[in-house]
């Protein structure tokens, strides 16, 4: 259901990635309640992020390849629990509501177009202090603080026209790991996909050719559908203490 790059140093993916159509969103085969958060086994035990260490951390294991993207099966639900999957995510105002809207508006893409590829992971953004000098700092979980936690995540949609040799529309979007409130457009979200690359070091699309490209904010609606996620999750979330977290200055990317 996804594929991955993992990052040992924060015990958080590079980027973790997947493609979804209309026939495999529509299967049922996968239950969420039949899923357990797993450490990954094929990662060195010393470079794991651990259960553990998000008990009581105020962040939820926040996925990056969501689980209801994952229903074909049971076994690619289950690969969507994996802890190479997750990064500590700000839970109320953010995993369970805007974040939760923004991976619905991805499925939503498959009902205009027949093939999407989503890539998702963490950035560790600069912000100006006081001083005026920019400097990234996060805060870190676990015992011993072992997982980074996130300063923004983006994600870089594909929505293929399904044609060969057709049309792809891209967009690049770097939310903060923060409250957003669920009003907010997502529009002042997008970035240029460059501003990504220079904030990930990962590239995009170099391959595709220009002509071939389209942005994605200007060939579709890029609006949020607002749903009550947050009290649906409580079923699947028992969090310890949480935080309430503001968003950050404007980050630099």
């Amino acid at each position: 259901s996804l594929i991955s790059s993992f990052d040992r140093r924060t015990k958080n993916p590079f980027w973790v990635a997947e493609h979804i159509t209309p026939a495999s969103l529509a299967a049922r085969e996968g239950d969420r309640k039949s899923s357990v958060f797993l450490e990954d086994p094929s990662v060195p035990e010393k470079f794991r992020g651990k259960l553990k260490d998000y008990f009581r951390s105020g962040y939820d294991r926040g996925h990056q390849v969501p689980a209801a993207d994952a229903k074909w099966s049971q076994a690619a639900m289950d690969d969507t629990f994996y802890l190479t999957n997750m990064c500590p995510q700000v839970g109320e105002g953010f995993n369970r509501d805007y974040w939760a809207h923004f991976e619905d508006f991805c499925r939503r893409l498959t009902t205009r177009y027949p093939s999407v590829r989503v890539v998702t992971g963490p950035l560790y953004l600069p912000k100006r202090d006081a001083d005026g000098k920019w400097r990234v700092s996060y805060e870190v979980i676990g015992n011993p603080p072992n997982i980074a936690v996130p300063t923004h995540f983006y994600k870089v949609i594909f929505a293929e026209d399904g044609k060969v040799g057709g049309q792809v529309a891209i967009g690049a979007f770097v939310l903060p790991n923060a409250r957003i409130p669920n009003d907010k457009p997502l529009a002042e979200f997008e970035v240029p996909v460059e501003a990504v690359e220079r904030a990930s070091g990962l590239e995009f699309a170099t391959k595709l050719p220009v002509q071939r490209r389209k942005r994605l904010c200007v060939d579709t609606a890029c609006a949020l559908v607002i749903k009550e996620y947050a009290q649906r999750q409580q079923a699947f979330v028992k969090e310890g203490e949480r935080k309430q977290v503001s968003a950050p200055g404007s980050p630099r990317i």
